[in-house]
């Protein structure tokens, strides 16, 4: 890639961007016009005059969901936010606008600098644009464990007063009720609910649909010694202390080294998962220099062997890349899928697609069936034995053709080696044995 052409790449990539800017504000101001006069006579003189940045995340979020590229990570973060803000969406909103646009103020500069690296090789690009993609989703991924590491640490709070409030009125719902009242926790929404559930008519229903959506196991076992408590009564053990508030002392040290146990993670693995993904921004650079300083590998680097090599490094770092990630995971809340409608099963409502996935998958009451369904129940996968097959073509399907892009682009460098036929201009060898045969004969001719 040249300098001309990088150039009006960086110049096209600010015109898009002023030409979405000024879209969004002329838009943005014909909705005011039509749709907002009422409303605007309605408040006014209740809004605040100052600059406030809440209304101002509020519409970032809105223009950055209409974008389809944010949209997927707009979505993305919602799915936990929406577990732990518990149906709280100007917060959710707010929390969301604020993790993308933190993200957005860092991959702009990254993606020029890499364009900068890189401009010269069109695969390393697209490597390192890809791996900026996994740094973007590592990134907002630490900021959503932030609120939900904040959370954990407020239940703690939650649950001593919980002990208090138990003592004072001796029964679990007005106990529960008490302590959701502490606006300043956020996890006092978490209490809202617990207590609308033992309040319901159908607690035991009730629970069940709070089990799929509560933020952590340990609200979850809250939940249900609550429900326990309240339905059967309070026991006492061997020494006369109550059963319930012994409990909650159990769920409290077990919330207390979780905690440790994600700050040691954090302080261990600080970083690390980008460290591991750094060599692969300085192999054009040390191909540069290699090429500048030893000209006999140049033949290396431009021949199939150093784009061999290249892409093994790139494999392997993207394995590391992995590998750290998932030591790093903490069990937070999991972002999941939209296991609903996911895309395997778009897929698998086509009629030909059906039929090719029925034909390679395994018949029912079959022993490979069987086994399985073993083994993904063991694995506690969410995932139907069709969209294991579909995962499995779509795998297939990935491999085979960057199999034959990889081919194809080894076949391409050995015939412009082979017309090029680059040769070093420096021949260490021979230059070595040259110098050696100066030496001898100059140790002769002096005796």
């Amino acid at each position: 890639m040249s300098q001309e052409m990088l150039g009006k790449l960086i110049v096209g990539l600010f015109s898009v961007f002023g030409v979405i800017l000024v879209a969004y504000f002329i838009v943005n101001k014909f909705v005011n016009k039509k749709n907002t006069k009422f409303v605007a006579s309605l408040t006014d003189g209740t809004k605040r005059k100052s600059f406030s940045t809440e209304i101002l995340y509020q519409r970032i979020y809105i223009f950055l969901v209409s974008i389809p590229f944010f949209r997927r990570y707009i979505l993305k973060i919602r799915r936990r936010l929406e577990i732990i803000n518990l149906e709280d969406e100007y917060l959710t909103r707010q929390q969301t606008a604020q993790m993308m646009t933190k993200a957005i103020i860092v991959v702009i500069p990254l993606t020029v600098l890499i364009i900068l690296i890189a401009k010269n090789n069109f695969i390393l690009l697209a490597t390192l644009l890809l791996f900026e993609l996994f740094f973007v989703e590592t990134f907002l991924g630490g900021m959503v464990d932030k609120v939900d590491n904040k959370l954990l640490k407020e239940q703690i709070d939650m649950f001593s007063e919980m002990r208090h409030a138990y003592h004072e009125f001796n029964l679990v719902e007005e106990a529960v009720y008490e302590v959701a009242q502490n606006d300043e926790l956020e996890v006092s929404k978490q209490a809202q609910k617990i207590y609308e559930i033992l309040i319901s008519d159908d607690p035991e229903m009730e629970l069940e649909k709070y089990y799929d959506v509560a933020p952590n196991s340990f609200l979850k076992e809250f939940a249900g010694i609550s429900y326990l408590t309240k339905e059967f009564g309070d026991r006492q053990d061997s020494d006369g202390a109550s059963l319930y508030l012994k409990n909650l002392n159990n769920i409290t040290q077990e919330m207390q080294i979780e905690i440790l146990k994600r700050e040691k993670l954090d302080y261990v693995f600080q970083s690390l998962a980008m460290i591991a993904a750094v060599p692969i921004l300085f192999l054009e650079l040390i191909k540069n220099w290699a090429q500048s300083t030893f000209s006999f590998t140049t033949p290396f680097y431009e021949g199939k062997n150093g784009f061999i090599v290249q892409m093994l490094l790139i494999v392997l770092t993207f394995i590391c890349y992995v590998l750290v990630r998932k030591l790093k995971d903490n069990g937070s809340v999991d972002t999941g899928r939209n296991m609903q409608n996911p895309w395997e099963q778009k897929l698998y409502s086509k009629k030909y697609i059906k039929k090719f996935i029925n034909l390679i998958m395994p018949k029912k009451n079959t022993k490979e069936y069987r086994l399985k369904v073993k083994l993904m129940k063991e694995s506690a996968t969410k995932l139907k034995m069709e969209w294991l097959y579909i995962d499995r073509c779509a795998c297939a399907i990935l491999a085979f053709v960057v199999s034959i892009f990889m081919f194809w682009q080894l076949h391409n460098l050995t015939i412009t080696f082979i017309y090029k036929e680059t040769k070093a201009s420096y021949d260490l060898l021979r230059c070595n044995g040259r110098k050696r045969r100066e030496k001898a004969t100059s140790r002769t001719c002096s005796t």
